[in-house]
């Protein structure tokens, strides 16, 4: 009873964290609704890029390009470059979800749940069961919410008109510096963000829009590749966690 009861307690902790994360993934879905729409895409080509790309990072940067007068040429390869890191995140959740989560179909469904806090979840905890209910209970709540979320920001976007009437033109510089600012907490995530700046900055007169954000992107790649100092990580922790 006792080894049932702790399980019990487990699953409503995993569906407690899952329906806190999906709620704000609901908040934030509807800002990329109403930013999408501001830059110019549709309801229907909003709601495809949410119910196909289902990545945050990539959405927004796919519409800020495209919002700023990019092409698409410029905006796609920018998407995908923010959202090749999960592709990373199959290695450990492999071995969590085992081969039935990998076989037929429901191999499509699998993948398309692999994101940061999908992961997250699941090598948060130790239990292999834990590990994988975690994975689909805040998978499938995110999918949901965030894709409800987007919806009620594109309808409301598009009853607007105007983006710039009420400064939502705004919200897209806005929505990636909410996604830039924790990484600022670091030494090496600022000075990362102020090289990639710079050489953005420097580009935005001489090529196309959307070309700048490409050309500064493999700094943070060299910067990933850089070895660090011996006990730099720890203090890096450290910085990261105040």
């Amino acid at each position: 009873m006792g080894e049932e009861s702790r399980g019990q307690e487990s699953r409503s902790a995993i569906r407690r964290d899952a329906a806190g994360i999906a709620a704000y993934a609901a908040a934030f879905g509807a800002s990329f609704g109403a930013v999408s729409v501001a830059s110019g895409l549709n309801v229907w080509q909003t709601m495809v890029l949410s119910l196909v790309m289902f990545s945050g990072a990539s959405q927004f940067a796919l519409v800020g390009v495209i919002g700023s007068g990019g092409a698409g040429l410029a905006a796609v390869p920018t998407a995908l470059l923010l959202g090749v890191r999960n592709a990373f995140y199959g290695v450990p959740l492999t071995r969590i979800l085992g081969r039935r989560s990998l076989s037929g179909p429901r191999r499509l469904v699998t993948a398309q749940l692999v994101i940061d806090e999908t992961t997250a979840m699941a090598v948060g905890h130790d239990e292999p069961e834990s590990q994988r209910y975690a994975f689909w209970t805040t998978g499938v709540l995110l999918f949901i919410l965030w894709n409800a979320g987007t919806l009620v920001g594109a309808l409301g976007g598009s009853a607007i008109g105007e983006p710039e009437t009420l400064g939502l033109d705004a919200m897209i510089p806005a929505a990636f510096l909410a996604l830039l600012w924790p990484r600022l907490r670091t030494v090496e995530g600022r000075v990362v963000a102020a090289g990639g700046a710079l050489v953005a900055t420097a580009l935005i007169p001489l090529v196309p829009a959307g070309v700048p954000v490409l050309a500064a992107a493999p700094i943070a790649v060299v910067a990933g590749l850089l070895p660090r100092r011996p006990g730099r990580a720890g203090r890096t922790g450290r910085e990261a966690a105040r």
